[in-house]
């Protein structure tokens, strides 16, 4: 009944070292994936993770979505970040983008 609708398919003969041909694709595929993928992310990771442990009280910070402020509390997953005389927010320690140099909170 389905061979009105899909022509009956007729088999070929295996191109010789197909198999091979397979695995050679297969292994350059994860080849690419590690070497593209995550090799780097791993590197950032790691990266990120030495920053986060380097931090202390009073470096100067920018989080992820932009805010500027100086650390004036650690704790293990969390800063308590100054952004102006009086006003601190707690923040994530995973939030932290990047660490700027000393003063440059007064040069903005």
């Amino acid at each position: 009944m389905l061979d009105f609708f899909i022509s009956p398919a007729h088999a070929q003969e295996a191109a010789a070292g197909g198999g091979i041909a397979q695995i050679v694709m297969l292994v350059g595929f994860v080849l690419i994936f590690y070497f593209l993928l995550w090799r780097p992310q791993a590197k950032r990771a790691k990266q990120h993770k030495q920053l986060i442990n380097s931090i202390d009280k009073g470096d100067e910070i920018v989080i992820g979505g932009g805010l500027v402020g100086r650390i004036t509390k650690v704790s293990d997953e969390f800063v308590t970040l100054e952004v102006s005389e009086g006003t601190e927010v707690n923040v994530q320690k995973n939030a932290i983008a990047a660490v700027l140099p000393k003063g440059t909170i007064k040069s903005i």
